[in-house]
């Protein structure tokens, strides 16, 4: 692989102009499955809790090359196949159940590109903007149809956290100014786009909002798919220099809760990489297949600190809501 994956998709965020099609590219068009439409409540995960704020959640990549019935090969979900809706079904009910709490929760389906696609950063080029499309499409219709004006969390995983940063490239003020912060989780902060677009803007502790909250664990740097991140966080004790936190977690999501024995591991910020360097994980290959590296813990990104996340996702509500009232109080 010339370059990691994590730097392909870093690339995708300036593809924005349009092109003509290459041969490959009319190839891939051809076996599009159906664009959703998020008119139909198939195309979306919802939990209404009628809260005052809700999180907005775009999933990573659950989807693998998979034959079609004249056997050609698609690279996209089709988000109204039962057998392709039923990963991201799980990622999107996991993610709720473990960091929503109280919040309203909002993620749509969409044509995510296989992961096959990312063992190229040309292919990823090509495909990763139909991903992108979707869920553009997604995000404007929960702000016209669903959201109701409501503050709201913005998150992202992997692949999702990368849309997450062109919806805020693209996003105007008064979308911003309701935005509590930004979850770009498992990637890194391209600096042209740090440097270049103010609502990315990197947090600094643990209840700042209107702030972008990112980072990627690996055991060392040898392990990462990229060190060129504008800014990180830690997740555990919410500080931006090298200060270790230990934390307490269970090794993967993938042992049965009855195997499951926590471990203690500690975490510190890389200062020169912006990594988050993990040290005393005992457990199961965390590589991913097809892009995978040994000590890189991309799969666990979300569950390694699910607790410490839970917390601060409602801390950063709470404040931004408090401040909301107190201003409204003051006019």
């Amino acid at each position: 692989m010339k370059k990691s994956i994590m730097a392909a998709l870093a690339l995708l965020l300036c593809l924005v102009s349009c092109r003509d099609l290459s041969r490959q590219e009319r190839a891939d068009a051809e076996l599009l499955p159906a664009a959703p439409d998020y008119n139909d409540s198939t195309q979306w995960y919802v939990s209404n809790r009628s809260a005052e704020a809700d999180m907005f959640y775009v999933i990573s990549c659950e989807t693998g090359d998979y034959p079609t019935a004249d056997g050609q090969t698609c690279h996209y979900a089709d988000t109204y196949a039962d057998s392709l809706r039923m990963p991201i079904y799980g990622e999107m009910l996991g993610v709720d159940t473990l960091l929503s709490g109280r919040l309203n929760y909002y993620s749509p389906y969409y044509r995510q590109c296989s992961l096959q696609t990312f063992a190229s950063d040309s292919t990823a080029a090509l495909r990763f903007p139909v991903a992108l499309d979707d869920v553009r499409r997604a995000f404007a219709h929960y702000l016209k149809h669903m959201n109701n004006g409501r503050p709201f969390i913005l998150a992202g995983f992997s692949m999702g956290a990368k849309i997450v940063l062109q919806l805020m490239a693209e996003m105007d003020d008064a979308t911003y100014g309701r935005m509590i912060a930004a979850y770009a989780i498992g990637t890194e902060i391209p600096r042209e786009l740090a440097d270049t677009c103010r609502r990315v803007v990197a947090a600094r502790g643990a209840d700042d909002t209107g702030v972008t909250i990112s980072y990627n664990s690996v055991r060392d740097v040898e392990a990462a798919f990229s060190t060129q991140s504008a800014f990180a966080i830690n997740p555990v004790n919410w500080k931006t220099d090298s200060t270790p936190a230990q934390f307490v977690t269970e090794p993967t999501a993938r042992i049965p809760v009855d195997e499951q024995k926590p471990i203690t591991m500690t975490a510190h910020l890389d200062m020169p990489t912006r990594l988050l360097l993990v040290d005393g994980y005992q457990g199961p290959s965390q590589m991913l297949p097809v892009i995978g590296k040994e000590g890189n813990y991309h799969t666990s990104e979300i569950w390694f600190y699910r607790r410490y996340l839970r917390e601060n996702i409602a801390l950063r509500a709470a404040a931004f809501l408090k401040r909301q009232k107190e201003a409204a109080a003051k006019r």
